[in-house]
């Protein structure tokens, strides 16, 4: 992947993760616990995908 790729998944997943704690926020006051659990571990995975991504980055 080239710098330019890299900082635009970066980007791109950092939009996806406010999306997403804005939806976690939705279902708490919802009460939807399974989703919320759901959503949760997608947070998870996207954390782990961005801090790949910025050791690539650093590495380049």
């Amino acid at each position: 992947m080239t710098k330019s790729q890299i900082e635009s998944e970066i980007a791109e997943l950092k939009m996806d993760y406010i999306n997403l704690q804005g939806d976690i926020e939705k279902l708490e006051s919802t009460g939807h616990g399974d989703s919320i659990q759901k959503a949760e571990a997608r947070l998870a995975k996207m954390e782990d995908r961005l801090a790949e991504l910025n050791q690539m980055l650093v590495a380049l």
